[in-house]
């Protein structure tokens, strides 16, 4: 299983970007994915899942309005706008097949979660 996450980079306030995860040896359908982010002296968190079992979608308070999941086959994406300084954070994407919405994927942990993948940087900066 490899979940390769880009798209990462420099934007400024305000600005926006995409991130991809591309997911191979893993069957999205009947599991959940998500995107994390962990900044400097910070835990991960779950920032945005979305359930394949029940179709539901997760956004944290902290993104919500701003950042949008999709998919599209084996490639799930986060579309992010207005963006701030405080979204500074690696980012990463994740998958496990047992959480059946996409906020309980959110919720763990990470040694709760089966599949990672290496994280893409995002920073916010003038």
């Amino acid at each position: 299983v490899q979940l390769q996450a880009s798209g990462g980079g420099l934007v400024q306030p305000g600005g926006s970007l995409r991130l991809s995860c591309a997911v191979s040896g893993f069957t999205l359908a009947n599991s959940a994915i998500g995107w994390f982010r962990q900044a400097p002296g910070k835990e991960r968190e779950g920032i945005s899942c979305f359930s394949a079992t029940d179709g539901s979608t997760y956004y944290s308070d902290s993104v919500k309005g701003r950042f949008t999941i999709s998919r599209d086959r084996n490639t799930v994406y986060l579309q992010m706008v207005t963006l701030k300084p405080e979204d500074t954070a690696v980012y990463y994407c994740a998958a496990d097949s047992y959480p059946n919405t996409g906020e309980a994927l959110c919720s763990l942990s990470f040694y709760g979660i089966d599949y990672w993948g290496a994280g893409t940087q995002v920073t916010v900066s003038s």
